[in-house]
């Protein structure tokens, strides 16, 4: 008897160890995650939150990307994949293209629902999900509605999601630093929820949406666990973009506080930033069906549409990263410089794509990642710095808004070109110039008159 229940006793200690060895890595992995997304007073101001709700939320866009990526792109031969996805931006993107302006001026309406607003956008991509779940493996036209419904709930979630920052922000972390690790947990997130989504949909085209309804579910009980303060709206006002620069004269009222009343560094960066978001959609959608008709060398359409999406994903973290690390320099250079090197990738791109196709594609690709990425963080800054309290939120809400019209704008002129590379690269370089002759010389001209002392970026 003494015998068997030390023997028994040995076994529970063994099985004990064994279940602490299996539970060590994923415990410590969440330890780890949980130290950094709660650094620097992160876990104090309620910003850990917004990072790992973010997470989730960039998560579930991933698979839903899947599931319609597999229907509207790989499912069907080349030109009936363009004609599906020409009607996907006809029936999605262009209604979205005139419900993006109100998108902002809706939201600003509603500053004490924040919370809300953002679990609302996560539940009604977690329905529309399922929804989707019926029609994806057949391509019905019930299927693009549902999935416009999906992109501007995901668009009104990103305008919420920017307009908070600011309201979570720690004392010993800057706005744009703050923007960087919301960015990279969506990246990090996406890079996890990428080959999870993949793997569901061996199992059936409707598995990656199912997936995507959990996770969206998930995320709209995390929204309710921001803090309190994100549904204040104490001392806010409305931004507008198109108010006059101009100075009150004596007897009348004072401009209402906008976008263009505190200098032209944050109009010139927004337009920068709206080039290479253009390019950026233009590169979605050009490469994606270039490189099915056409893969990089000798690899197939899906090896090198992989091999892109590496790149630009890379590309976008190591701005993010570059960012943070930049903490002297103004961000009116950085924008001029990231302009610079853009133009000088898409023309080099245009020039040698015949010759080595690979490295161009890829290099393009990474190139456009880190330039938006450093953009955009170089944008917040300016924001930061030149919008007063009253309207910041606001004024974030509302560029973010004109960032995504630009990004379909970018993605329409993408479906509608001829598969030829050099043609493409050449259209990616004129986006990108057209950018660069409207805000580069303004954005040094404001560098020079003192706005790279008046700031940092990190």
């Amino acid at each position: 008897m003494a015998a068997a229940r030390y023997g028994g006793n040995r076994a529970r200690r063994a099985g004990r160890a064994a279940g602490r060895a299996l539970r060590t890595p994923f415990t410590g992995a969440a330890r780890g995650v949980r130290r950094a997304t709660h650094a620097h007073g992160a876990g104090e101001s309620g910003l850990s939150k917004l990072i790992e709700l973010h997470a989730v939320n960039s998560a579930g866009d991933m698979m839903i990307t899947i599931a319609l990526a597999s229907t509207v792109f790989f499912s069907v031969p080349t030109d009936q994949a363009r004609g599906r996805v020409a009607l996907y931006l006809a029936v999605t993107m262009a209604p979205f293209a005139l419900l993006a302006p109100v998108i902002g001026p809706l939201l600003d309406r509603v500053p004490h629902g924040r919370r809300a607003a953002m679990a609302g956008a996560m539940l009604a991509r977690a329905l529309l999900a399922l929804t989707m779940s019926g029609a994806v493996a057949t391509g019905g036209l019930e299927l693009y509605p549902a999935a416009l419904g999906v992109l501007v709930a995901s668009k009104a979630y990103g305008v919420v999601r920017s307009a908070v920052v600011p309201r979570l922000l720690p004392p010993r972390i800057s706005l744009v630093k703050a923007n960087s690790r919301v960015t990279l947990a969506g990246l990090l997130a996406t890079g996890v929820a990428a080959p999870a989504g993949a793997g569901l949909h061996l199992i059936g085209p409707s598995w990656p949406l199912y997936g995507a309804f959990a996770v969206f579910v998930t995320g709209t009980f995390l929204s309710f666990s921001l803090p309190h303060k994100v549904d204040s709206a104490k001392g806010e006002g409305r931004a507008r973009l198109a108010s006059r620069d101009t100075e009150a004269v004596s007897g009348e009222a004072p401009p209402k506080p906008g976008l263009r009343t505190v200098g032209p560094s944050v109009l010139h960066g927004l337009q920068a930033n709206a080039a290479l978001r253009a390019l950026s959609g233009f590169l979605t959608f050009f490469l994606a069906f270039l490189l099915r008709e056409h893969p990089l060398g000798g690899l197939g359409p899906a090896t090198s549409l992989g091999l892109v999406a590496v790149a630009a994903g890379t590309g976008n973290a190591l701005g993010t990263a570059v960012g943070a690390w930049l903490k002297a320099r103004g961000p009116e250079a950085i924008i001029a410089g990231v302009l610079g090197l853009a133009l000088s990738a898409t023309v080099l791109a245009a020039v040698f794509y015949n010759v080595i196709a690979i490295i161009v594609v890829t290099a393009v690709a990474a190139t456009a990642g880190l330039c938006q990425a450093l953009a955009k963080l170089s944008l917040d800054a300016m924001i930061q710095r030149d919008m007063p309290e009253a309207v910041r939120t606001s004024a974030f809400a509302r560029s973010e808004t004109a960032l995504q019209m630009s990004w379909v704008v970018g993605g329409a002129i993408g479906i509608s070109l001829p598969l030829i590379g050099v043609v493409g690269m050449s259209v990616a370089a004129g986006l990108v110039a057209i950018g660069a002759a409207l805000a580069v010389r303004g954005l040094l001209g404001a560098a020079r008159r003192g706005g790279a002392a008046r700031t940092r970026v990190a």
